[in-house]
């Protein structure tokens, strides 16, 4: 990996961060995924419209949809909560002093970033144009930020994982069963949604 490189006679290099070379090793998801023939393609699209009938055709079918995707969520969150994931540092104080977690905030809710893997941050770091910059981070398992980190920001947070990755990523929301129940956005309507 270079550092800051070049001989004092030579012509000078422009300093690069570790996660510059890292951005160097990865591609996007969608990059990674061989590419299909029109016709597969065709005979998955029709296989997909058969299973994405209006609700109203098939009620039965429809919830047992919603709770297979309950429990596919249900699968990823419980991954997500043993991962350990890395968590960069923000510019700005956190607790006791010392550096902050890096956040967003959208429509009113806080999300901490995380990444899965270097390779994942440093996609962030080029989407946001700060490939060259040295970016700090911790590795925090994902239990720990759902259960201490969302609570300690004092205002309506979840985590966002991977967010350079469009529908690779993944958000975990403010809501009951992702985060403590006295945090979660929707704990006293008892419905579920949003108050």
């Amino acid at each position: 990996m270079s550092e800051h490189g070049g001989a004092v006679d030579g012509p000078q290099r422009v300093p690069r961060s570790r996660i510059a070379d890292y951005a160097e090793m990865t591609k996007t998801p969608d990059a990674r995924e061989p590419m299909e023939s029109p016709q597969k393609h065709g005979e998955e699209e029709q296989g997909r419209d058969r299973d994405q009938r209006p609700h109203s055709q098939e009620p039965g079918r429809d919830a047992s949809a919603v709770a297979a995707r309950k429990r596919e969520f249900a699968v990823l969150l419980g991954e997500f909560r043993r991962t350990p994931v890395l968590v960069p540092l923000g510019d700005g104080p956190g607790p006791e002093g010392e550096r902050g977690l890096l956040t967003a905030d959208l429509g009113g809710v806080r999300f901490i970033l995380a990444f899965s893997d270097e390779q994942a941050l440093a996609r962030y770091a080029i989407a946001r144009g700060e490939a060259a910059r040295e970016w700090s981070y911790q590795t925090v398992l994902g239990a720990r930020l759902l259960d201490v980190a969302v609570p300690a920001a004092g205002v309506p947070c979840g985590v966002a994982l991977d967010c350079a990755d469009g529908e690779e990523g993944m958000v975990f929301p403010p809501v009951r069963g992702i985060v403590p129940d006295e945090v979660a956005v929707d704990f006293g309507s008892g419905t579920g949604d949003a108050e």
